[in-house]
């Protein structure tokens, strides 16, 4: 085959590499998470597997049809999706920054303010800064939104930053 036959076959094929990522990573995490169950009392470690093992399960199906479509010639395991159109990877770079500043930044802002701040981020990149009243009223809600369920509703202990603190103050 040509050069360009060899580009025309890679195109007419489904990209399916990047289509692994998240479940390779979902499998590492379930067997690190086995690891960890061991000291949990019996039930919770039956509850823990049996969520497991469907994810392994789940993981398999996607493998085997994957492995089906690749073997048909149908696919391959470029990556296809994720590195192209090269034109989106300054903003999945910013987005990969924006969540990278939100892990490191949540312990000193705390989780409502950090959440806004991420979400009005990532939103007006997504949208290339229109409309500014809308992503900021959304991420206002949301935000607040999860203040009220997680904070308040389940008293989850997320890091508490200035607004988390004035709550705690006036109520």
């Amino acid at each position: 085959m040509t050069e360009n036959n060899e580009n025309t076959d890679k195109a007419d094929k489904n990209s399916l590499g990047g289509d692994l990522i998240l479940p390779i990573a979902a499998f590492i995490f379930t067997l690190y998470y086995f690891y960890t169950i061991i000291d949990v009392p019996r039930i919770a470690q039956i509850s823990a597997f049996f969520v497991g093992i469907i994810l392994i399960f789940l993981i398999g199906l996607l493998a085997i049809r994957i492995g089906r479509e690749v073997k048909a010639g149908t696919a391959d395991l470029r990556l296809g999706g994720i590195i192209e159109p090269r034109s989106f990877i300054p903003k999945r770079l910013a987005l990969l920054a924006l969540t990278l500043g939100f892990i490191i930044f949540v312990q000193w802002l705390g989780f409502t303010l950090t959440v806004f701040t991420f979400l009005s981020l990532a939103m007006l990149l997504l949208g290339n800064g229109r409309n500014k009243g809308f992503v900021f009223a959304i991420a206002g809600i949301l935000s607040f939104g999860g203040y009220l369920l997680f904070i308040v509703a389940f008293k989850t202990r997320f890091p508490a930053g200035p607004f988390e603190q004035l709550m705690e103050r006036l109520f």
